[in-house]
């Protein structure tokens, strides 16, 4: 009944829609199979994208020419930068969205692409032959064949939701399991394992008191995800902020002995950086209050997203519990929060294009991997996207370094050192996070999405132009000189040393404290070149301006970066017999083969292998 494909691409939440997405506008033919058609890119969590690291990595998929800063940009109800007061490389776009229309949306943009096909139904097994996937049996019988799969099953596979003592199957609340994939995996020969999620009570805004909470404006001038010509915000919905209190901790404690958590109903690793509010409390036992944000789910809703409250405890002690918040003493439960167990796959069983090294034409992305977090399962369903589509057309598969994006240090951590835990993407993570900011992703990855056929004509068009503004102001700030009557009334001011004679405006904005902004009011010619360029793109502004400020460090890590490309030239082999090697330690020999690393860059990020058993590995390789 169904034809053949090129790509497969299993489940439609944010690592499936990108894959299909990414796929689909490279020219495959792709059935985007999934068990609601009306729950496609849900948020199953908070109603927001981004944050820090995050938002580094929407905007990577924008500029690689995924869909997710578009479908962000066009369901925002509030856009803010994070950590303006610290240096660019810690910036971070954070935006607050509509969770229906954020799914609407992203249904649209798969909907306008010809070349995808939806199916509604369960996925129970993949069909291989000779060691190749070639297609993927559904509950109800069907067989639907391909030249490629990928599987992006979220917190579906074999899902057991807790709620107090209650258990019930579910890949979500109301939304049942998948039941017989990851069977169908483990006889394929595939290794699995279980992590835990959760979610927070959901609540009615009417019946909160929101003057007893501060407010959380949007920022004044908002920006956006996309580099395309999505708009940002005219008006924005507010956040507010409040805090548990003694109370509240004492309500939750009586609840710890009904606790999946605590009682030991829950066996499996939650997220480390989220977690729920009862672990909270246990593990931060002299704290006596947490930050609780009431984050709106979108313009025409009264309901509300309790962040910072996630708990499987039972309903009733999450509803009382919740009545000793400042703010909270009327509130009104739509749906109280719980826990969610899964299945998922070591990671370490993939290769850096995503594909499965057990199986070929095979693809993992997104929680199946390990992780946490709606971008760090689009970022990985875009990548699996494009290599599906460069498998099915015999091309080379596409792989970001370290050194090039967020994207790359996400997927490089998880084949190679693996997680035992839901993974999620931090700045601190990345050794070149001065290279990697949100502001320049386009003309690091534009060119690249160019390239591979994903980016259009018009991106690559709107870097090139900003990259050659950037030039531009960059080259009068070096050249412009400002003189001591000019500039040390504000140098003062500012508590900068005063200068003696004429200095350039770039030796000026290397200074703390001093800003294009006020070189601006230190020199004329300097105040029109800024306002010319930014009628063109204020993005060049910020550019040349981060640039010029932060140039030194820069250059260092771009030579680092040169010397790890050198280990990283250096390949070996996938068959290579670590076993034989004798100089090398017990535990690097058993992680080597299990791991089997491309390159000794790789290989020297691998847990247990240290620097003698690479200068080992490059005496072995002839170095």
């Amino acid at each position: 009944m169904l034809p053949k494909y090129d790509v497969i691409v299993v489940g439609a939440g944010h690592a499936g829609c990108e894959a299909a997405n990414a796929a689909a506008r490279m020219g495959s033919k792709v059935l985007l199979v999934t068990m609601n058609m009306n729950t496609i890119a849900q948020m199953s969590c908070n109603p927001a994208m981004g944050g820090v690291a995050k938002g580094q990595i929407v905007r990577e998929i924008d500029a690689l020419g995924g869909g997710s800063g578009i479908v962000s940009d066009k369901s925002a109800i509030q856009f803010r930068m994070l950590n303006r007061s610290k240096g660019p490389a810690m910036w971070s776009p954070r935006t607050q969205n509509d969770r229906v229309l954020f799914s609407l949306e992203w249904r649209y943009l798969l909907e306008q692409n010809p070349n995808v096909d939806f199916w509604q139904d369960m996925c129970v097994g993949i069909i291989v032959q000779q060691n190749k996937a070639v297609g993927v049996e559904l509950a109800m019988g069907t067989k639907v064949y391909a030249e490629v799969v990928v599987l992006t099953n979220g917190t579906f596979l074999n899902g057991l939701i807790h709620l107090g003592e209650k258990q019930f199957g579910g890949g979500r609340a109301g939304e049942k399991a998948a039941i017989g994939l990851t069977e169908s995996l483990v006889r394929l020969g595939f290794d699995a394992g279980r992590m835990k999620t959760g979610t927070p009570p959901r609540v009615d805004g009417r019946s909160l008191d929101y003057t007893k909470m501060e407010v959380q404006e949007g920022d004044e001038t908002p920006s956006k995800f996309s580099y395309s010509k999505t708009r940002a915000l005219h008006k924005q919905l507010p956040c507010h902020i409040t805090y548990t209190n003694d109370r509240t901790h004492e309500m939750l404690r009586t609840g710890f002995d009904r606790s999946p958590m605590f009682n030991g109903a829950i066996k499996s690793s939650g997220p480390r950086y989220c977690p729920s509010i009862e672990d909270k409390i246990s593990r931060f036992a002299d704290r006596d209050r947490h930050q609780i944000f009431v984050e709106p789910e979108g313009w025409n809703t009264v309901e509300i997203y309790v962040n910072g409250f996630s708990t499987s405890l039972p309903e009733e002690v999450q509803y009382e519990a919740m009545k000793t918040i400042p703010g909270f003493e009327n509130v009104k439960m739509f749906r109280p929060g719980y826990a969610i167990e899964y299945d998922y796959f070591p990671p370490t069983q993939l290769k850096h294009s995503l594909e499965t090294k057990l199986i070929d034409n095979l693809f993992f992305a997104g929680q199946i991997n390990g992780t946490t977090g709606y971008e760090e399962a689009a970022c990985q369903g875009l990548i699996a996207g494009i290599n599906a589509h460069h498998k099915t057309n015999e091309k080379d598969p596409f792989i970001l370094s370290r050194s090039e994006a967020y994207i790359g240090v996400l997927i490089d951590d998880l084949i190679t050192k693996g997680t035992n835990e839901p993974y999620r993407m931090f700045t601190s993570r990345a050794e070149f996070r001065i290279l990697l900011r949100q502001d320049n992703a386009d003309e690091r990855l534009t060119p690249l999405g160019y390239e591979i056929g994903l980016a259009d004509q018009e991106a690559l068009n709107k870097v090139q132009k900003k990259q050659a503004l950037t030039t531009s102001l960059k080259s009068i700030l070096r050249q412009t000189g400002i003189g001591p009557n000019d500039a040390n009334p504000l140098l003062l001011r500012k508590e900068s040393a005063p200068i003696n004679q004429q200095v350039k405006a770039s030796s000026l904005l290397t200074r703390p404290h001093i800003s294009l902004e006020d070189l601006q009011e230190m020199n004329a010619h300097i105040t029109a070149s800024v306002t010319q360029i930014a009628k063109e793109d204020p993005l060049a502004v910020e550019q040349a301006e981060i640039l010029l400020k932060y140039e030194g460090y820069i250059e260092r890590e771009q030579e680092q970066v040169q010397k790890l490309q050198r280990l990283e030239a250096l390949s070996l082999a996938e068959d290579l017999d670590y076993s034989q090697i004798k100089s090398l330690s017990i535990e690097a020999k058993e992680k080597l083969s299990k791991i089997k690393p491309a390159t000794i860059g790789q290989a020297a990020r691998v847990s247990g292998v240290s620097p003698s058993d690479i200068s080992v590995l490059l005496v072995h390789l002839g170095r």
